[in-house]
């Protein structure tokens, strides 16, 4: 069995971005909006052509004419929008350029944060995005990995012996999501769904999966340094150093590795340079010119970062879904049973595309993005759930109607037989309570009858409105 065999690099540049996805308190989204204001993020507009070099750092620019040409009109119609609604994606960024370290294990890794995005999307859904750049005048390609692998864990879980410190003008922060919630977005902690923390005993934080943020990154090794099998492995399962500081690889099998990366590389500018895709990251690793690696870096910080936010709409909608469907009481709760199918059908309808790209490189990352998140089996979950979902509401429809129509024709026979009319006369004018005393058993079950059926007729027609009211308001 061959061995990987792990050789130190040097590299040019470490362009990274962080992507946390959260889930808002319902109805929250104005609020938030004018926080977001307030703390000094800007809207994001398509049509504002300042805003191409304004989030990126020295020299990287995004062609905003290029991005819309990027995608086709339906999904432009989304994450482009002409106006604020809360059926399309609003991104509000705010430059930072600060100077921060990362220390851990007595080293000292400094980066700079050129700035953080909020993404606020439908479903009460939203990302934050930390857009971070690595200095690596000093620093190998293992370190950069340690760096990605200690910053994209939100909530320290790891032993007490792996503390991580993150600096930033004097002040220390111990965890990263203390960080980013204290230091870059602060108003943001009031407005996340919390809801299902009271089920667990650790976390801190409503993380969807686990504690760690998808990192999408680009690393430039040295001009023509050969990328090696191994570094594109270590990339996509962002393996650093291990506890004697040594470059740290998770597997020991070159075979394993070889089967991994034919599933999970896109090598058709190898072998110059390769994207690896996996669950929790998106990597492109080039050895190419400074001229180059900037073209690369203005794809990354465009088109494919939109398609990142997509691929994670649509996993995180899916899994919220999932999660509502494995929470709702059948027999008692009919009304989430309707608006959790109509969730269902709007996001099938609006928003999950099976293209959503122009041009072909676009067309194949994103198929790939969408198979390593898993999308798909989680799309083809949701649909049975649909569809149990309408047979039980059939169901349950075609039972409530059974009962309706028993009472009714109770109601219709027992009438028949004794007839309002052996009390209607006694109840004309100005009643005389004083005649009921001497009805007969058959007048009072009449007057009985009478007094229940209007009750019931009543009853029906307040349900019957109040649902109408409620279906009209929901579809506002």
């Amino acid at each position: 069995m061959v061995q990987p065999v792990l050789e130190e690099k040097r590299l040019k540049a470490a362009l990274l971005q962080f992507v946390f996805p959260f889930s808002l308190n319902e109805d929250c989204q104005d609020d938030l909006k004018q926080q977001l204001q307030k703390d000094d993020f800007a809207a994001f507009e398509l049509g504002n052509l300042e805003l191409e070099t304004a989030f990126y750092g020295e020299g990287y620019q995004v062609s905003h004419l290029n991005l819309e040409r990027y995608y086709l009109p339906f999904t432009n119609s989304v994450i482009f929008p002409h106006k604020d609604s809360k059926d399309v994606f609003l991104r509000y960024s705010k430059r930072l350029e600060m100077d921060c370290s990362l220390r851990m294990n007595q080293q000292h890794i400094p980066f700079r944060i050129h700035s953080v995005d909020v993404v606020l999307c439908p479903f009460d859904l939203g990302f934050i995005t930390v857009r971070t750049e690595v200095r690596c005048d000093d620093l190998t390609y293992s370190q950069v990995l340690e760096f990605v692998n200690r910053f994209r864990i939100l909530q320290n879980m790891k032993d007490q012996d792996e503390p991580v410190e993150l600096v930033h003008n004097g002040k220390l922060y111990n965890e990263v999501e203390e960080f980013i919630l204290d230091g870059l977005v602060p108003g943001m902690i009031a407005y996340l769904d919390k809801t299902d923390l009271e089920k667990t005993y650790f976390e801190k934080l409503p993380f969807f999966v686990d504690e760690r943020m998808f990192v999408q990154g680009l690393v430039s090794f040295t001009d023509n340094c050969p990328i090696a099998p191994e570094d594109i492995y270590r990339a996509s399962r962002v393996d650093g150093l291990d506890l004697q500081g040594a470059p740290y690889i998770s597997s020991s099998n070159m075979d394993y590795i070889q089967r991994y990366l034919d599933e999970h590389i896109y090598d058709r500018w190898g072998p110059d340079t390769f994207y690896v895709i996996e669950e929790n990251s998106f990597f492109c690793l080039t050895n190419q010119s400074k001229e180059v690696t900037t073209a690369l870096g203005n794809h990354m910080y465009g088109a494919y970062y939109y398609g990142v936010l997509i691929n994670l709409f649509y996993k995180v909608v899916l899994l919220k879904l999932s999660n509502r469907y494995s929470h709702v009481q059948l027999d008692q709760n009919q009304d989430e049973i309707d608006d959790l199918i109509r969730s269902i059908t709007i996001f099938s309808a609006r928003y999950y595309f099976l293209e959503v790209a122009t041009q072909s490189q676009g067309k194949e990352i994103f198929l790939q993005l969408r198979k390593h998140l898993g999308s798909d089996e989680l799309y083809a979950e949701v649909n049975e759930t649909l569809a149990d979902l309408y047979k039980y509401q059939e169901n349950f429809t075609a039972k409530r109607s059974n009962y309706l129509l028993l009472i009714l024709t109770i109601y219709s026979v027992v009438s028949g037989i004794y007839g309002m009319n052996q009390v209607i006369e006694d109840l004309k004018g100005p009643i005389d309570w004083g005649k009921m005393n001497d009805y007969s058993i058959f007048e009072y079950i009449a007057l009985t009858v009478m007094v229940t059926g209007m009750g019931a007729a009543i009853t029906l027609g307040v349900t019957t409105l109040r649902r109408l009211f409620k279906e009209i308001g929901k579809r506002k």
